[in-house]
């Protein structure tokens, strides 16, 4: 296992990777690898890693917002496309945008910026911060994609893929979850979760893909 940084050493490692070297390795992990065609969406954003686009999603959304055209319903920092269905009491907090077929249950609670691609499913009382959502997705009731580790000392967030772990030097954002993942009811993806195309989370299950020694 390797621990990446951007440009400091992380105490108790006793290797360091240079933030040259370290941007040519993480460039080879796309985000279309996450969600198809999502460079066609972000071209601006196509050769960042994928974790810098999450933790700068807030900024992202509010830019591509004011590019979407007559398909969605805009208001406030909020983009619903028209084919989508918001139930009654769902919670959306600046900025989202809910892409087409797209179903979010009673009681949700977005905030902090989140995206949902084509015909993602988020059940009734799900929370989500800080997320890109990849199509085809389903959160069943309850489920949670965390984005600060509050009990922590540290609130650093690190992210773990393919057995490297990368300080993102950030201390909140939340899920990448790549297309046709299912997430069971009241489970918990905790900061800083990548999750790959097909991904099956059970319910109840608390995924926590680096833990602090």
């Amino acid at each position: 296992m390797y621990i990446i940084t951007f440009g400091a050493c992380v105490p108790g490692i006793n290797f360091y990777i240079h933030s040259n070297f370290n941007n040519t390795l993480l460039k080879m992990k796309f985000i279309d690898d996450f969600i198809r065609d999502f460079s066609s969406l972000f071209p601006d954003q196509a050769e960042l890693q994928p974790w810098r686009i999450t933790s700068n999603l807030r900024a992202i959304l509010e830019e591509l917002i004011l590019q979407l055209e007559e398909d969605f319903f805009i208001s406030d920092g909020i983009a619903i496309h028209k084919t989508a269905q918001v139930e009654n009491g769902a919670i959306l907090k600046r900025p989202v945008i809910i892409n087409e077929n797209c179903v979010v249950g009673a009681n949700a609670y977005f905030r902090e910026g989140v995206f949902l691609d084509q015909s993602v499913k988020i059940g009734p009382g799900c929370e989500i911060k800080s997320s890109l959502i990849g199509r085809n997705v389903n959160f069943e009731a309850c489920s949670i994609a965390a984005n600060h580790y509050n009990e922590r000392v540290s609130k650093r967030i690190f992210v773990l893929y393919q057995s490297e772990v990368i300080d993102t030097g950030e201390e909140k954002f939340g899920s990448l979850v790549g297309d046709n993942s299912k997430i069971g009811a009241n489970a918990v993806l905790s900061p800083g979760t990548i999750l790959e195309k097909n991904t099956i989370v059970k319910r109840l299950e608390l995924v926590e893909q680096y833990k602090m020694e």
